[in-house]
């Protein structure tokens, strides 16, 4: 008996060891790009030409982070990355607002104020979740053209707002349904309205559905390139646009540093936003799966 529960103990350590080893194995194929990056945005470009990807830099410097933030080229203009990121940070954060917003709405709706056709109308919101980007581009420029938003930063806000509200819909929906009908009924027989209701029952404890859908609408604004390349003016493109732009331009000498650097920096806020709460995107995928 002491054998068989020794022979048990050495095969799940093993089994765990080996568990550990291939998901340490696949965080550093993961994570081998972005330390590709960071390391030559560190470079000088000598010890880019002269070293391999993996080297480390003779000297440490940021000049290549301060000229792709202030003054590399992004096409015909030279002025950096720091006002495209001024402007997604105009897009992301309306839209992601206005979005969650209206999905906490509709799931509210769609599962505590039902009426004939909820489910009609739930499944026609479902089904904006699988339209794909290149679908909605001409009618959605058209509707721009129409409202006189095109190429505007009101525009691309409503763009995602629009394209958006199917899956925030889809969060709350899900996570509300959870949420025991009694209560509702309670607070209708106190007295309590349609907003009232909404808003001190409702939304106190739609914490973990608010962080995900705030993560996930925030990364998918900030790393949309179509939206922003297709409907943006001028002087109204995102940070993923000025990126792309920026990586293409072919004047001068190729400096592949402060390519680095300008793609750390697009990237360094959906970088920060899953680091400090990527454990609460998690926690509230499965908050709402209990029922429905």
């Amino acid at each position: 008996m002491a054998n068989m529960v020794r022979r048990h103990t050495t095969s799940a350590r093993l089994w765990r060891g080996g568990l550990y080893t291939l998901l340490i194995v696949a965080a550093l194929v993961y994570l081998l790009p972005l330390v590709v990056m960071l390391l030559t945005s560190l470079k000088p470009l000598d010890d880019i030409r002269a070293g391999g990807l993996l080297s480390l830099p003779s000297t440490i410097s940021f000049e290549a982070w301060s000229k792709a933030w202030g003054s590399a080229c992004t096409g015909m203009r030279c002025d950096g990355m720091s006002g495209y990121f001024l402007n997604s940070i105009a897009i992301v954060v309306p839209a992601v607002a206005i979005s969650s917003f209206v999905g906490a709405l509709n799931g509210y709706v769609l599962t505590k104020w039902r009426f004939r056709g909820a489910n009609l109308c739930f499944a026609l919101l479902l089904f904006g979740c699988f339209v794909p980007f290149q679908v909605v581009l001409m009618p959605m420029a058209r509707t721009l053209g129409w409202l006189g938003l095109a190429s505007s930063t009101s525009g691309l806000v409503l763009v995602h707002v629009v394209y958006g509200i199917a899956f925030t819909t889809l969060f709350f929906r899900n996570y509300y349904v959870s949420i025991p009908d009694e209560m509702i009924a309670a607070a209708k027989l106190d007295g309590a309205g349609f907003w009232r209701i909404f808003w001190r029952i409702l939304l106190p404890v739609s914490g973990p559905i608010i962080t995900v859908t705030v993560i996930w609408q925030f990364t998918q604004i900030w790393n949309d390139f179509l939206f922003g390349v297709s409907f943006a003016g001028f002087d109204s493109q995102p940070v993923t646009v000025a990126l792309n732009n920026m990586v293409n331009t072919s004047t001068g000498v190729k400096e592949y540093n402060v390519d680095m650097a300008a793609a750390m920096i697009a990237a360094l806020p959906t970088l920060v936003v899953y680091v400090l709460a990527g454990k609460y995107f998690v926690r509230g995928l499965t908050a709402g799966s209990v029922k429905g």
